[in-house]
């Protein structure tokens, strides 16, 4: 019985890494040009995003974080453009922070619900 139970909860476990949650973003950069996309993210191995505006997409990877939890990952623009972000949830799928580029701008990260508002 021991090892059916244990096996049940593998299982479950195992469809829960499998959880893909998809969220809106918004980065607002230089001259508060407004970039939109959305973030996919996993439950155990964090996620990528995606944001456009016109020609330049910006995308990056993160780890997962938790409530009042900070990340910070590279993002990477098609225009050749790169920086380091950092962002804090607010909740599991909410929050916001700021991405340092390379050349010393920085730029508002927004994601969640609150990303519909930019």
């Amino acid at each position: 019985m021991f090892y059916k139970t244990l096996g049940i909860f593998a299982l479950v476990g195992g469809l829960a890494a499998c959880d893909v949650v998809t969220h809106p973003v918004a980065v607002v950069g230089p001259s508060n040009t407004v970039y939109r996309g959305t973030a996919t993210a996993t439950l155990f191995e964090g996620g990528w995003f995606q944001v456009t505006n016109g020609g330049n997409t910006c995308r990056g990877q993160y780890l997962p974080g938790t409530s009042n939890s900070t990340v910070t990952f590279p993002v990477s623009c098609t225009n050749g453009l790169t920086g380091i972000g950092t962002a804090t949830y607010h909740t599991a799928v909410q929050g916001g922070g700021e991405i340092v580029m390379q050349d010393g701008t920085r730029w508002q990260f927004i994601f969640g619900r609150s990303a519909l508002n930019i």
